[in-house]
């Protein structure tokens, strides 16, 4: 292989090989690059996923594509781009795997070939697209369009997980005093009614029952409750167990909406992107059927493929079902009329992701003031069991 000339050297052109250059400036990182190689070969060997590779896919990916997009655009040839990436990259485990993609492509294999070596972090989506991209002689084009993917994918997916967030917090805030107040301020409560000799209100009865029931049950039930979350943690992740939750989600009020909008969203960018890129519909359809981030409209797509695969044309078959909207129906269907069916995919996908954020805003607008009411209940209840019997203190002292 000849000397790679690197574009990043403040004008310098003094030509250097990269093995040259990676060791005339060992970093920290450099130094747990033999570690991380290793790893990735054992992994490798066993059919495994790359160590952090879902940090990688969501965090890292969108810009190594934005940065492999510009330097490909810039006439940078590919082995230099990939050897910039790794060079500048914290994380050993996707700097070992850009080593082994680069090592291949050294070795004569295309981009999309090298990039199959790692299907957990480079999907059937990103290296259909790139190969699409190969094909078509547009490969700086098509990395840059799942830049833009992949960078729309994970603005909504922060915007999901922030808008869980809150709630999720001030849930755990609340159980977490309900059981601290239960267990170390109700049995002070209860040793000082209990010298009065009198019969407690039956709310704050029903409290101390419950804190001496929690005193000694309670690490019972704490690993009951482990087991019942690890179970049910390995039934979520059988197809049957993912299949059942993905269903009982599109059935729920309000969350049933966003969780169509967000599965429509996905298909229609995937789609739109796959039919740019060249990769031809069947093959589209079934990287697709995987794409949608939930079972059921996954299993959906793969019903509506075959029906392609029959002749029939795609809105047809996607009209039989109920689940996707009726707006994506009818865009698919002015998509394949006029020969655009990238561009209305397009625009409907942005249309359902300006939804799933209007959604989400006004179902954090809401969840507020319930939450704020929900613990208000919880422990305000708990204080008002434990100060009636004082509301009482005159009846109770006199007899």
């Amino acid at each position: 292989m000849s000397p790679v000339v690197l574009a990043s050297g403040g004008g310098k052109s003094t030509p250097r090989s990269p093995a040259a250059g990676r060791s005339s400036a060992a970093s920290p990182a450099d130094a747990k690059q033999p570690t991380a190689e290793a790893t990735l070969k054992k992994a490798m060997a066993k059919g495994a996923r790359v160590p952090g590779s879902t940090k990688i896919q969501r965090e890292l990916l969108p810009a190594f594509s934005r940065q492999m997009g510009a330097m490909l655009s810039a006439g940078m040839p590919i082995v230099a781009a990939l050897e910039a990436q790794e060079e500048q990259t914290d994380n050993p485990n996707f700097k070992a795997v850009l080593k082994q993609v680069r090592q291949s492509i050294e070795n004569g294999a295309a981009l999309s070939e090298a990039l199959r070596q790692f299907p957990s972090i480079f999907d059937d989506l990103y290296c259909n697209m790139v190969r699409g991209g190969e094909t078509g002689g547009q490969i700086a084009e098509t990395i840059q369009r799942l830049a833009t993917f992949l960078e729309s994918s994970s603005k909504l997916r922060r915007k999901v997980k922030s808008a869980m967030m809150y709630p999720t917090i001030v849930l755990c805030i609340a159980f977490a005093l309900a059981a601290a107040m239960i267990l170390f301020i109700v049995p002070v409560f209860g040793e000082m009614f209990s010298d009065f000799g009198a019969d407690l209100p039956a709310p704050t009865q029903f409290l101390i029952d419950i804190s001496n029931a929690m005193k000694k049950y309670g690490i019972y039930v704490a690993f009951i409750l482990a087991g019942v979350i690890v179970a049910f943690k390995k039934w979520k992740a059988t197809p049957q167990g993912a299949y059942a939750l993905d269903s009982f989600a599109l059935k729920m009020p309000v969350f049933g909406e966003l969780a169509i909008k967000v599965a429509s969203g996905r298909f229609a960018r995937s789609l739109g992107e796959m039919i740019r890129s060249g990769v031809p519909i069947m093959s589209a359809l079934d990287i697709v059927s995987g794409a949608t981030g939930n079972k059921v409209t996954d299993r959906i797509v793969s019903k509506m493929r075959k029906s392609v695969e029959m002749g029939e044309p795609l809105s047809s078959a996607m009209v039989t079902q109920t689940v996707f909207p009726v707006a994506l129906t009818r865009m698919l269907q002015a998509g394949e009329k006029t020969g655009r069916i990238d561009e209305m995919m397009d625009n409907i996908a942005d249309y359902y992701d300006d939804e799933v954020e209007t959604m989400l805003d006004g179902l954090t607008s809401l969840l507020e003031p319930l939450l704020m009411v929900f613990l208000g209940v919880i422990i305000g209840g708990i204080v008002l069991c434990m100060f009636l019997p004082i509301f009482k203190m005159g009846e109770v002292v006199s007899g």
